[in-house]
């Protein structure tokens, strides 16, 4: 397997576009077209999961916290992060990071969280701002359906839940081609009048590219004219935390003993119990106080995340229950999904979870 195909099928699912501007996803150290028959899944690349990762001969490492966060001024082995790199080039270890990008997809950190905590109806608690885009396009009736299929298949149309959603509208366009056109209909000189319908699909903006080579693979004309807009509209799928719903409410004792119990989190900091039963969640993994104020606009009955200071706690004002099960807890089983991803991506590819404990943090 090429490190290229893994990264390919990573980023279809969590753009690079998508993470925030302080990040340093993609990949890090090695070469994109080198060949691997393993890759080593973790959050945090340390030492000693680079270790494993040459034991178990995978050339690849996938974690979700960058190794290269800030800038390197040498690469000289004077500090942990220096040391990793070395070690890396030294056994040829390409070491790829999947972090905000993989935050901010409906489908990733954050929907882990909640199917393991059984939450449905799911929403991105704070959607991210300028992800979609409208594409109007005007072709014959007789390709209508097949632009609209392959605009379908790259990826547009999709709203919410539902998929395969356009508008179209049935009029007529003219044209006259010139010298040096072949035109599919009319001929050339004679301005031609032809039925059109006018297909309207919304899109994720990071498609934008192979949409459009889709559709003007499927079109007829040697000229498509098509139109492009930005939307203000939210994406449902894509931005910080997300909120959805228990199958049945609980009791907040019960919750909060469930969630330590899931996530094998030593202790859960949280606010005062407000005797009132849980039954609408907010989750965020990793640093996820940023979003208290998103989660009570949602009407949440309990938050839970990690890395709450103290004076923020007090901003749950008596209405919902902080809790913070820490940052590793929150985000352990991201690594398990992301094995998931790529194994169903590619059956026959060793794709390995790390058998280090990288939590930086214990309790006695």
């Amino acid at each position: 397997m090429r490190i290229q195909e893994v990264i390919t099928a990573l980023e279809s699912w969590a753009p690079p576009v998508l993470q925030e501007d302080y990040d340093n996803s993609g990949l890090q150290v090695g070469d994109r077209q080198l060949e691997v028959k393993a890759a080593l899944v973790c959050l945090d690349c340390t030492e000693a999961v680079l270790d494993e990762a040459v034991r178990k001969g995978c050339g690849l490492v996938v974690a979700h916290h960058p190794v290269i966060f800030r800038g390197l001024k040498g690469l000289t082995g004077s500090n942990e992060v220096e040391r990793i790199l070395l070690k890396a080039i030294r056994h040829n270890v390409a070491i790829y990071a999947i972090h905000t990008n993989l935050d901010n997809v409906i489908d990733g950190v954050n929907g882990e969280i909640a199917a393991r905590l059984g939450l449905t109806g799911l929403q991105v608690l704070d959607p991210k701002a300028g992800q979609l885009r409208k594409l109007a396009v005007f072709t014959p009736h007789s390709h209508a359906e097949a632009v609209r299929s392959a605009l379908f298949v790259a990826g547009a149309g999709r709203v919410g839940l539902y998929d395969e959603c356009s508008y179209n509208l049935e009029g007529f366009g003219t044209f006259r081609g010139g010298e040096g056109t072949n035109a599919y209909v009319g001929e050339k000189g004679q301005r031609h009048t032809e039925p059109e319908t006018r297909v309207e699909v919304i899109y994720h903006a990071p498609l934008e590219r192979s949409i459009v080579a889709a559709m003007k693979a499927a079109h007829p004309y040697e000229e498509v004219a098509y139109d492009l807009v930005p939307l203000l509209n939210a994406h449902s799928g894509v931005g910080s935390g997300a909120v959805g719903e228990l199958p049945e409410a609980e009791a907040e004792e019960a919750f909060l003993a469930r969630v330590k119990r899931v996530f094998g989190a030593a202790v859960v900091r949280h606010t005062a119990l407000r005797g009132r039963p849980v039954k609408r969640v907010a989750v965020c993994g990793g640093s996820g106080a940023f979003l208290i104020g998103r989660a009570l606009a949602a009407g949440a009955d309990a938050f839970v995340t990690g890395d709450v200071k103290y004076h923020q706690f007090f901003e749950a004002d008596g209405r919902m229950v902080i809790a913070d099960i820490g940052h590793f807890e929150s985000e352990r089983f991201t690594m398990d999904l992301i094995q998931r991803r790529l194994t169903e991506n590619f059956p026959t590819f060793a794709v390995h979870l790390t058998d280090t404990v990288t939590n930086p943090i214990h309790v006695s």
